[in-house]
């Protein structure tokens, strides 16, 4: 059953800007559409409609962003009716109307969903593109195991090891959004997506101030274009599923493919643990 809901999944994803028809997706699952929307709805939480209109609207979205194409264009694409009904149905969904995406950083996805043992994707993503200018992360390195899941021994000694005198001179050297400490992670193993080997994590501030930063490490980072998530819940948990749901479902649904840069975390006030404010940033470029 999972395979034939996956396939159907492909179908419906490879005519997103088509026709969807009934009688396919009947023939791919072996049931009756009746039968496969109550299928559908059970495993995946929501309406079959309701999953085709968001992924065509995130679809529509990203070509918005990215491409010179008009709303207009968009329209007929997805199958709507007029303007004002794709308009409604955009704004409802992104809180902002498709004539405004060029003008904002502020962005939202729908990526597609997959069935395995769990479910991933169909969730909303809040996530923002920005470029940056030339910045220098500073503060202390070390290289460390990699884990994916809890909180990894290496970087809380690492922590650890910083001195309050210290963390108040690091903190003077941050003079950029967002301000607040930073946890980065580069120069990953091969094995990384395997959970095996090594990389190099700074805990830190990013700055662009021209000093010598004597006592600290320095990475040079140049300009790039980041994507930026915000997230707020339980850490290190919250920060660590945002992360995967990036590599799993944002990146393949995405118009991005990764640049080879650091990986950075901006971490709010820990007093409370269970609600910890975060800011996921990775380096991105549009696929050609």
């Amino acid at each position: 059953m999972l395979k034939c809901l996956n396939e159907v999944l492909n179908y419906i994803e490879d005519n997103l800007d088509e026709t969807i028809e009934f009688d396919e997706i009947e023939k791919i699952a072996g049931v009756t559409e009746y039968h496969f929307r109550r299928i559908f709805s059970f495993v995946s939480g929501m309406p079959l409609n309701e999953y085709i209109r968001y992924r065509r609207l995130s679809n529509a979205a990203f070509e918005l962003q990215n491409k010179e194409i008009s709303v207009t264009e968009m329209v007929f694409k997805y199958g709507y009716n007029s303007v004002d009904g794709f308009s409604r149905a955009f704004k409802e969904w992104c809180n902002i109307s498709p004539s405004e995406i060029s003008k904002t950083t502020q962005f939202r996805a729908f990526p597609k969903l997959t069935f395995q043992l769990a479910i991933y994707g169909g969730v909303d993503m809040d996530y923002q593109i920005e470029e940056k200018e030339a910045f220098k992360m500073v503060g202390f390195k070390k290289r460390v195991p990699i884990v994916f899941n809890g909180e990894n021994k290496e970087i809380i000694e690492l922590a650890q090891g910083i001195t309050p005198i210290q963390r108040k001179t690091m903190h003077s050297y941050a003079n950029i959004e967002p301000g607040e400490p930073m946890s980065a992670s580069f120069n990953f193993d091969e094995g990384r997506m395997n959970e095996q080997g090594n990389l190099d994590h700074m805990i830190g501030v990013i700055s662009t101030l021209e000093d010598s930063f004597e006592g600290f490490d320095v990475v040079d980072v140049p300009p790039l274009k980041w994507a930026i998530f915000i997230s707020e819940g339980e850490f290190p948990k919250v920060m660590q599923k945002t992360w995967g749901q990036i590599f799993a479902e944002w990146l393949p649904s995405s118009d991005y493919e990764l640049v080879d840069a650091p990986e950075i975390c901006f971490i709010g006030d820990l007093s409370d643990r269970s609600k910890v404010r975060c800011e996921n940033w990775i380096a991105v470029k549009k696929i050609k």
